[in-house]
């Protein structure tokens, strides 16, 4: 049971073993989180610091609810000043933090510490400025994603990175995992979008990284901040880049009779030289739980349906659209229906953007994949992946950003059967090692966190693997800013007991770095 009103303290909720480094041992420095309970009562308004065991179970996960660990304290600080106070409070008494936006994230880089504290910025939700004439706006970390294009839009223009949580995510949260989103094949990645932030470090001091200029001389500090995953401190409040409105826009659906075909196309119009504002596939399985929930009326009997949406100038529209037509006739599409206005441009990308959510529609449990491959083997990596289904028993439903082979294939299974979840996780697990084989990766948005932790090894060298965690020790000697993260080792800041085998990093052997 989680903590209750009955607990003598939070109690850790189901992590998997191997992970138990980054949950932390409930009162385990007793003395140490009372110092940093009275610093934060004096530092924030009454309201804003949760310590009741029944209210602490709300923040227990993120958006990955497979891992829950009930914090130890929950603050919800309401300005950078607030937020900082919080960090030097647990940095001068040795006490982990886990900093959370809307809590949307798919990894688990969210997931709270036992013996820590959880920095909520869901108050910080102020909108600074939107200034047109130099394409920016500055807002708040708890700021929703898509409040900055309403806040924007009437001046003509938007935020283009676009995660289908885009209603409900934090700019701070699309920060620290470098989320992407449906229309990120042409405009990119929020890294592409962010100019500076207000940063604050794991000792609590408060620092600017970047700014109003398009580049800034010295180390691109806030390169390495973006989609750090609260590793290296929390940004506050930040900068972002605004796009024009586009003249024109049209999204066309179009339905195959198989995912080889509808790759087939994706590949093709690619390679004619045109570059949609978005490509979206979504197969048969993805297709049947979007029309339970949402009745989104596509193609019937389509085997993969892609979502194409073009747009810019109204001549260059036209031309792409004529090509986009013809390249989906040629390689067999048996439907397709065009929307030139919004209304009918929502109801096409309502199946998609809900799709996530209607898999509940016909399974109590799934697992959300985000590997990622070259556009060119999506067809056999989706054989393979139907192969993996066919002999496991796991029903897999595929909906991915196919411009860029962005995959997340839905590994569903019931959670109440015993050994589901287990055979579940083992074809989530093949499936990134089909992915790295293809000369992929473990995640194109949704981040590490502690779900692909384990696979980092597969993808990068000790050496790699050592040289990013000299970045990270060198923001957060102390270990304090999310631990546990993204690395599936202790490294060189000892965040548990041990020293590594083996020949010592090069920079430990020069005496210039440490390993505990």
């Amino acid at each position: 049971m989680h903590g209750t009103e009955t607990t003598a303290g939070p109690v850790e909720g189901p992590v998997p073993p191997e992970e138990t480094s980054a949950t932390g041992e409930a009162g385990s420095n007793p003395e140490a989180m009372a110092a940093v309970v009275r610093a934060v009562e004096a530092a924030l308004p009454p309201d804003s610091v949760v310590s009741d065991h029944i209210r602490l179970r709300t923040y227990e996960c993120d958006g990955l609810a497979h891992y829950r660990v009930t914090p130890a304290l929950v603050v919800l600080p309401e300005t950078t000043e607030q937020l900082a106070a919080v960090v030097r409070a647990c940095s001068e008494h040795g006490v982990p933090f886990v900093a959370r936006g809307s809590g949307t994230g798919l990894s688990g880089g969210a997931l709270p510490r036992a013996d820590g504290v959880l920095v909520v910025t869901s108050r910080m939700r102020t909108i600074h400025e939107v200034r047109p004439e130099d394409q920016r706006a500055v807002v708040d970390p708890g700021v929703i994603n898509l409040d900055v294009t309403h806040a924007a839009s009437p001046r003509g223009y938007y935020y283009a990175p676009d995660p289908s949580s885009q209603q409900i995510c934090s700019i701070g949260g699309n920060l620290a995992e470098n989320s992407g989103g449906a229309h990120c094949l042409k405009y990119g990645f929020t890294t592409n979008h962010v100019l500076g932030a207000e940063f604050v470090t794991p000792q609590g001091d408060v620092v600017q990284l970047g700014g109003m200029a398009p580049d800034s001389p010295g180390y691109d500090l806030l390169g390495a901040v973006v989609g750090s995953e609260g590793t290296l401190g929390i940004a506050t409040r930040t900068i972002v880049k605004l796009t024009r409105l586009p003249q024109e826009v049209r999204t066309v659906l179009a339905g195959f009779a198989s995912t080889d075909d509808a790759g087939a196309a994706t590949s093709a119009i690619i390679g004619a030289g045109i570059v949609p504002a978005a490509i979206e596939m979504m197969d048969a399985l993805a297709i049947e739980a979007a029309e339970a929930a949402t009745k989104c009326d596509y193609p019937a009997g389509a085997g993969a349906v892609l979502v194409i949406e073009l747009d810019g100038a109204a001549v260059e529209v036209e031309h792409e659209f004529a090509e986009v037509e013809r390249i989906c006739q040629e390689h067999h599409a048996f439907a397709t229906r065009v929307a030139t206005d919004p209304a009918e441009r929502a109801l096409i990308w309502k199946g998609r953007k809900s799709a996530f959510a209607a898999v509940g529609r016909i399974s109590p449990d799934y697992i959300v994949q985000d590997g990622v491959i070259p556009r060119t083997a999506l067809p056999g990596v989706l054989r393979s992946i139907a192969e993996l289904s066919e002999s496991s028993g796991v029903r897999v439903a595929n909906v991915f950003h196919a411009g860029d082979g962005n995959l997340h294939p839905l590994v569903l299974f019931d959670d109440a059967v015993e050994g589901a979840a287990e055979a579940a996780e083992e074809v989530s697990g093949a499936i990134l090692d089909l992915c790295i084989s293809h000369g992929g990766s473990i995640t194109g948005e949704h981040g590490v966190g502690i779900d692909k932790a384990a696979y980092m090894p597969k993808m990068f060298s000790d050496e790699d693997l050592d040289t990013m965690q000299l970045v990270r020790c060198a923001f957060d000697p102390d270990g304090v800013a999310n631990p546990g993260k993204v690395f599936p080792t202790p490294r060189l800041c000892g965040e548990v007991p041990g020293r590594k085998k083996g020949a010592p990093h090069p920079l430990v052997a020069a005496g210039k770095a440490e390993a505990f």
